[in-house]
């Protein structure tokens, strides 16, 4: 089969590769879509030390079970399905809490194991066995379903004791790509009252008035977009700001912008070769702010998203943006940096 397979930074190279074979216990899936991730973008433009080359990448993806050679599941052969591509250990302290994002041994689909971004892609007996395959709708797009993944991982910020939007709730998210899009759905189904999008890159503003949000503001060197805040807050500041890049100053610009007992999210971490941030800390003090990161999603947040990427009114139809074949692949990373895509998807079938 054909795929798209890693070599290194700036090297995806679409090319033959053997068929996976299933041992006990494993499942094929024919692999419908693929959508590319931001951490795909990063990882062909810098590499990724957690990824050993060569690797197949792709891990948000929705495909049909092709053969099954476990017993020990209520997934079967024709079945269409999700997958949470987590792999965690079961018995470290995080798992046992309910956190197997956190897990101190987890390993990930396409970062250490081959990914979709081919025809067919195996899923391990462990996946198969602790029921992380999810039958999904027969009626929607492959591109559409696949949304789950990120979208999981939007949920586990939003979760108890981190962001906990509610119906008083003034909300700002700093990065208008396809993960800030889904913080504006996940906010304002959790009923906030305004949500604003902020951007360095106007085609990105221009796709998000497209979405439920109230006022789009242009992020500029000169800081106008801070003094913009003030005037959508009546001059109090943000109950909620969500850091949906991966930007210093953007994390800095979340500060200044939250009102007093406001709550904070750096959802996109740093570039790990300068993870580092100028923050002016007085505003936690004086502002008696509470600041949270999030990282990957818990097994529920991938159920919660399952569920939600299915409803009639989510609008995946306008987050996948560009559909391509497998060999178009490096395209839908320029695609994705110039703002014209807000989220692609790559069909192997095509």
């Amino acid at each position: 089969m054909k795929a798209a397979v890693y070599k290194g930074k700036e090297a995806i190279i679409i090319e033959e590769v053997a068929m996976p074979t299933l041992e006990d216990g494993e499942v094929l899936l024919e692999i419908e879509a693929c959508n590319v991730c931001g951490t795909d973008l990063r990882t062909y433009r810098h590499g990724d030390k957690k990824i050993t080359p060569p690797r197949i990448l792709g891990h948000e993806f929705c495909g049909r079970v092709l053969e099954s050679r476990s017993t020990d599941t209520d997934i079967k052969v024709g079945d269409r399905v999700l997958m949470y591509i987590v792999l965690s250990c079961g018995e470290c302290r995080y798992c046992k809490a309910g956190r197997e994002n956190l897990c101190q041994s987890r390993t990930t689909m396409s970062y250490h194991l081959d990914g979709a971004f081919a025809p067919f892609m195996k899923v391990p007996a462990k996946a198969v066995r602790r029921r992380q395959l999810f039958k999904v709708s027969e009626e929607l797009p492959a591109g559409h379903l696949s949304l789950a993944e990120p979208l999981g991982c939007v949920i586990n910020a939003h979760g108890r004791g981190r962001l906990e939007v509610g119906l008083k709730d003034k909300v700002a998210i700093i990065g208008a790509g396809p993960i800030g899009v889904m913080h504006a759905l996940v906010s304002r189904y959790q009923g906030a009252q305004q949500v604003d999008m902020y951007d360095v890159m106007q085609t990105r503003l221009d796709k998000a008035t497209t979405f439920d949000i109230d006022h789009v503001v242009k992020a500029e060197k000169e800081g106008s977009h801070l003094e913009r805040a003030l005037e959508l807050t009546d001059g109090l500041g943000y109950d909620v700001v969500i850091v949906a890049v991966s930007v210093a100053q953007a994390q800095a610009d979340a500060l200044e912008i939250a009102g007093k007992a406001g709550r904070v999210e750096f959802f996109g971490g740093l570039p790990k070769t300068n993870p580092f941030a100028m923050l002016n800390t007085n505003h936690l003090h004086y502002k008696e702010l509470r600041i949270s990161g999030s990282y990957s999603e818990k097994m529920s947040d991938f159920q919660a998203a399952t569920a939600l990427v299915q409803k009639k009114d989510f609008p995946a139809d306008k987050i996948v943006t560009h559909t391509l074949p497998l060999g178009s692949i490096t395209e839908a990373f320029t695609l994705m940096e110039s703002g014209e895509a807000l989220k692609v998807s790559i069909n192997p079938n095509l």
